[in-house]
């Protein structure tokens, strides 16, 4: 038998106290990580980043620049730390999707993560340039579940404006071209269909993705500094050579977007 109360309403956007604290913590699951696999406290570096694809990490790790960080306490990751221009960055591979990417993200900030950058892959929208390319998100469509349990309802998530422009500017240094502009996130990738993509091209959306709109809004309660950038690679399996990223897999290119966004995070801090 049915409750019918509540038969018209989605339990996505019921008992929501966004002020009230939840029960369970990332600390608490840290903490107790480390206690059964007998692992050592150790802070994470300042700056930390989430590679969906992994196509980073494997390139960091084929190169025998990364290693893995034998404390990372996560139970369903591994972190990989690595050096670049004498920065220490902690990596995450394969967090794809918001709840799984926000997930992470919690447990960086717990750990030590002062500053996180989010770059995965994209299917273009709105048409900027041929793949691959770059788009700095400033704003994000909620067309998911998880920034729903952070915020009331807004259209969209956006990036804290402080980093904007900063972010904007040292990306001018990077090889690949970056856009400046908005990306739908969605939690459904193979339910994009022409309605759907119709209308985010009405609202000048340049790409599709699965993580940020989550992950600015995590951002905004947490108080985090968070950049996502969207690697368009694909015009969502419609032409032959789809999701080529280029040389390394692209990450050489990612790489040079995150050093520019750590360069901008780093001259103000």
């Amino acid at each position: 038998m049915t409750d019918s109360s509540h038969s018209d309403s989605s339990p996505l956007l019921e008992s929501k106290e966004f002020e009230e604290s939840s029960v369970f913590t990332p600390e608490a699951l840290l903490e107790n990580a480390r206690r059964q696999k007998n692992l050592p406290e150790r802070s994470v570096p300042d700056i930390c980043i989430l590679d969906p694809d992994g196509d980073i990490v494997r390139q960091l790790t084929a190169t025998g620049e990364a290693y893995r960080d034998e404390a990372w306490p996560g139970y369903h990751t591994d972190l990989y730390r690595f050096e670049r221009n004498g920065v220490e960055f902690g990596i995450v591979g394969c967090a794809v999707g918001s709840s799984f990417a926000v997930l992470v993200a919690e447990q960086l900030v717990a750990a030590g993560c002062r500053f996180l950058v989010s770059i995965t892959s994209s299917g273009q929208i709105v048409v900027k340039d041929d793949p691959p390319y770059f788009v700095l998100i400033e704003r994000a469509l909620r067309d998911e579940g998880t920034s729903h349990h952070y915020r009331s309802t807004s259209r969209y998530a956006t990036l804290d404006e402080d980093l904007s422009a900063p972010v904007a500017e040292a990306c001018k240094t990077v090889s690949r071209p970056v856009y400046t502009g908005a990306t739908w996130t969605t939690d459904a990738p193979f339910r994009e269909t022409e309605t759907a993509i119709e209308r985010a091209k009405s609202e000048e959306i340049l790409a599709v993705e699965m993580e940020a709109a989550a992950l600015y809004t995590f951002a905004e309660v947490r108080d985090v500094p968070v950049v996502c950038f969207a690697h368009v690679t694909n015009q969502m399996g419609q032409t032959e050579d789809d999701f080529e990223k280029g040389e390394a897999n692209g990450s050489q290119d990612a790489l040079e977007v995150i050093d520019a966004a750590a360069t901008a995070w780093s001259s103000f801090n």
